[in-house]
Order: structure tokens, then C-alpha cells, then sequence
């Protein structure tokens, strides 16, 4: 599924880059773009992000989501 239509990323674009180091959003939106354009995909990439997170390593989880997604307060409700 597209997570981000601007830029054509799909979900397992993210888990790809993830896998290669990707830890936070500005590394998406460095990597790949994310959020650069319109924003709206911001909430959806985060989720797909923090999925990534987990399934490659899911003690890393319990960092609090602050640490990883700092400046992306307002998908955090």
C-alpha cells in the first residue's frame, strides 16, 4: 500500500529502509522523501516506521516513541 503518494513510497519501501538503518522520520524523509511535499502521509509513514521498528527488533520498542519521532508531536495522541 502507498504511504506516501508524492513520492511513491510504498509500505515496504519503509521496511526496506529500515533494514538499512533507518531509525526516525527525518531518516525517511532523507532516504526517501517522505513528508517532504504535502505532509499528509506523516501519521500513516510513523506507524508504518514504528512497525518496521518492531518486527526487526522488538526490545528496541520500548524506547520511548519521543526519542525515535522528536518533532513529530502531533501524530502522537
Amino acid at each position: 500500500m502507498y504511504v506516501c503518494v508524492c513520492k511513491a513510497v510504498t509500505e515496504n519501501v519503509i521496511h526496506e529502509a529500515v533494514d538499512q538503518g533507518a531509525e526516525r522520520m527525518r531518516d525517511l524523509k532523507a532516504c526517501l522523501g517522505v513528508t517532504a511535499q504535502c505532509g499528509i502521509c506523516a501519521c500513516h509513514a510513523k506507524q508504518v516506521l514504528e512497525q518496521a521498528l518492531t518486527k526487526k527488533s522488538p526490545a528496541r520498542h520500548l524506547v520511548s516513541k519521543s526519542t525515535h519521532f522528536h518533532g513529530i508531536s502531533a501524530c502522537e495522541a
